[in-house]
């Protein structure tokens, strides 16, 4: 595995090895020693899947303390484009995001720490994105920011017009607005 640093405090962005021949491949997508190795100190409780249509934008979503969530991303079926948004106050990348493409053929993974928001667009005509949190689920913890906060200017790599987004996305508030704890 390589871990690459992205220029925000904790997210990075891992390259697994992948060892492929005639019958498929093999690769290992988390290893809580290697990790720990290199700085990662993860200890996910459960594991989400969703599969989207081309065309959605989920998020952006994330949990107030003590129930912050730090998630390790991957696709298994086609390619996303993944945004990460740094919520944390005292950090110098504080409302500047990150993005990157993540798809089932490089395997790619992105490891989101605690403070951050998290959303993805579908880039292929669909999409099953895994990720592994460090904290359980809390309905009355979550919190969102509007996908197309004009402040942040986030390019989700498709045509925002015809974007499919949530009911509650929608109503989701500006960054300004938002409730923070981090």
């Amino acid at each position: 595995m390589q871990f690459k640093l992205t220029g925000f405090a904790g997210l990075i962005l891992i390259e697994p090895t992948i060892f492929r021949d005639e019958r498929g491949y093999f690769t290992e997508t988390f290893n809580h020693e290697i990790f720990k190795k290199a700085g990662i100190l993860f200890n996910p409780v459960q594991d989400n899947e969703s599969r989207s249509v081309k065309g959605v934008i989920r998020g952006l979503h994330y949990q107030m303390r003590p129930f912050e969530q730090a998630k390790l991303i991957r696709v298994t079926e086609g390619r996303i484009f993944d945004v990460a948004l740094d919520l944390r106050r005292n950090s110098g990348t504080f409302g500047k995001w990150f993005g990157t493409e993540l798809d089932a053929e490089s395997m790619k993974l992105l490891f989101i720490p605690r403070g951050f928001a998290h959303g993805f667009s579908v880039l292929s005509d669909s999409a099953t994105v895994q990720y592994k949190c460090d904290n359980f689920y809390r309905p009355a913890s979550e919190r969102g920011i509007l996908v197309t906060d004009p402040t942040l200017g986030i390019n989700w790599q498709i045509n925002i017009e015809d974007a499919v987004i949530s009911e509650k996305d929608q109503k989701n508030p500006y960054l300004r607005n938002a409730e923070l704890n981090f």
